[in-house]
């Protein structure tokens, strides 16, 4: 009877001690859960930085970059998603220059680089007077989806949109178009910088895109540009309850700072 005793005391002790540690540990993992994180915590882990631009709007990281870097790093209303979308990955930039042919490998480098991308990649194309050409369609786009791509953002026309709306891959472009790009265009280099919707893209730049819009983000200063967005993103979701209760727009700019 002694013994069963102590065997129930032992066994209490080991469980008050694992709930003590699964407490703490609890404790310790909401903490760091909480912590903001910091642009070298960013830099020092790109698959985390990336995750943290896809919680991000596509209008906080272009005033982020306006505020830090002065520049212009958003494209134009030219740009249309064809159904609404949220997505951030990493630029695998394609060129096609016009150029009217009968060779059957012209294109063969874009379907090569569509095969060199993976999970988290974003395909930037630019189509040379290409606003009338479709520079993809639904077999590039089944492919990119099936390497788990995060998007595609074509200066140029989509087409097959029955398909890449059916497996819901996104794409942004300057329209719908039928028409093809074989024989009429030849590949021009891929991951090398390009000017997409006017504005510069380098392999490996950070692409956001939602509803507002697509946004190239410099790689070499997206850690410092996502913790701005992020500040910026909490000061708006903060004012809209605000707004509500107390019906003030203006007392709202003034108590967050933000418009």
């Amino acid at each position: 009877m002694r013994l069963s005793t102590l065997a129930m005391r032992r066994c209490g002790i080991v469980i008050t001690i694992v709930i003590v540690v699964v407490a703490v540990l609890m404790a310790i993992h909401v903490v760091l859960a909480d912590t903001p994180k910091t642009a070298a915590d960013y830099a020092a882990d790109s698959a985390l930085m990336i995750d943290a631009y896809r919680h991000v709007e596509a209008a906080s990281v272009s005033d982020a970059i306006e505020q830090l870097l002065h520049e212009k790093r958003y494209m134009s209303h030219r740009m249309q998603s064809i159904f609404a979308t949220k997505f951030a990955g990493t630029a695998l930039t394609v060129k096609l220059v016009k150029e009217e042919n009968h060779d059957p490998d012209a294109l063969s480098g874009m379907l090569k680089a569509i095969d060199s991308g993976g999970p988290g990649s974003v395909y930037v194309m630019t189509v040379e007077d290409g606003a009338d050409i479709a520079g993809m369609g639904g077999l590039m786009g089944t492919a990119m989806f099936s390497r788990n791509f995060a998007g595609a953002v074509i200066d140029g026309g989509v087409r097959d949109l029955p398909q890449l709306k059916k497996i819901g891959f996104p794409v942004y472009s300057t329209g719908p178009v039928p028409s093809t790009s074989v024989s009429h265009y030849r590949f021009g280099g891929m991951n090398v910088p390009v000017v997409c919707d006017g504005i510069k893209v380098a392999p490996e730049d950070i692409i956001v895109a939602d509803q507002d819009g697509v946004v190239v983000v410099p790689r070499g200063r997206a850690p410092e540009i996502l913790v701005l967005a992020q500040h910026l993103d909490e000061s708006e979701h903060s004012m809209y309850p605000f707004i509500e209760k107390f019906h003030s727009i203006e007392e709202a700019v003034k108590q967050f700072g933000r418009i």
